[in-house]
């Protein structure tokens, strides 16, 4: 099957492979950071940093559209299906830096280029975060690899994990986040809230300030998501945890508790593997999420409803 196909297939969960896609999901790890930072640069805070995330899109992972301070606006995402970073202007400019040779400098090099050359907002933070010394893009001039093929797969995967997050968010009545992607950390997630106060947040977490990891963690959570890898290579996995994380939380039988993660977790394989991929993914969002919401003593029934039909 061509990655093009891989792609647009609507009858399989593809296959991902740390020792195949780490070093493409690495280089789009690095590459998203850069235009989350953008968006911080250039567009107000909004509760949590919901507003700099990513958004799973039809080609791939992209930023809110930016004012561009002239009337125009703007959106600069990563392009899965033509294998680059895509910028795109409301006055109909469009272009594409292709991933293809790049490195993590001369993407950082171009895209900046790129924005200016539209009179577009180009400037952003400098270093990663959320990575134990990190390089500074424009010092990160490492030979990296790009498969296609690990993209498509990677896209193939979102399409069909994001319809389940968002019928698992449409079940709650309460404060949730988006279903989107946090560049960070390099996954998709979707976060639901007691709407009570939480402890504040120890912090420590590599290259983020605590302010912002205190505010994202204002209010209890739960929290569930998909992490592929990226620049730590690593086998993907479902997730699911809470903070503060009640007591008798990670005791419970409804799945397997990663010490290390502080997180129930459950291989992409796994459900890849089962008879019905999607019914297993819900049973494991669902079953957390409970364990988490009856620990913390939530108020669950003025939470929670039945997703309404399409």
């Amino acid at each position: 099957m061509t990655s093009k196909n891989l792609a647009m297939s609507g009858d399989i969960w593809p296959n991902l492979d740390a020792a195949r896609d780490s070093p493409t999901f690495a280089l789009l790890h690095l590459a998203s950071q850069m235009l989350g930072k953008l968006r911080v640069a250039h567009a107000a805070w909004v509760n949590h940093g919901w507003h700099a995330t990513l958004r799973p899109s039809a080609d791939g992972l992209a930023i809110l559209p930016t004012a561009a301070g002239d009337g125009r606006s703007f959106a600069v995402s990563l392009d899965l299906c033509r294998h680059g970073i895509a910028l795109t202007v409301s006055d109909g400019t469009a272009e594409l830096l292709p991933f293809a040779g790049a490195t993590v400098a001369s993407l950082h090099r171009d895209l900046i280029a790129m924005l200016d050359r539209h009179g577009l907002p180009s400037r952003f933070h400098s270093a990663p975060n959320e990575i134990a010394d990190a390089i500074p893009f424009a010092q990160d001039t490492a030979s990296r690899a790009y498969d296609p093929d690990s993209s498509a797969r990677l896209l193939g995967a979102l399409h069909r994990i994001v319809p389940v997050f968002e019928r698992f968010r449409a079940g709650f009545l309460g404060k949730a986040s988006p279903v989107h992607f946090f560049w960070g950390s390099f996954d998709l997630a979707v976060t639901r809230f007691s709407g009570r106060p939480a402890p504040p947040h120890p912090g420590g977490v590599p290259g983020l300030p605590d302010r912002i990891t205190r505010e994202a963690y204002s209010h209890e959570v739960s929290s569930a998501g998909f992490w592929a890898g990226g620049v730590i290579a690593a086998e993907p996995i479902f997730y699911s945890y809470a903070y503060p994380e009640p007591p008798g939380f990670r005791d419970q039988p409804v799945a397997d508790w990663n010490a290390e993660l502080g997180e129930f977790v459950l291989p992409y394989a796994k459900v890849r593997a089962a008879t019905d991929p999607e019914a297993a993914l819900t049973a494991f969002l669902t079953a957390t999420y409970e364990a988490a919401a009856d620990y913390a003593k939530w108020d669950r029934a003025a939470l929670e409803r039945e997703p309404l039909a399409p």
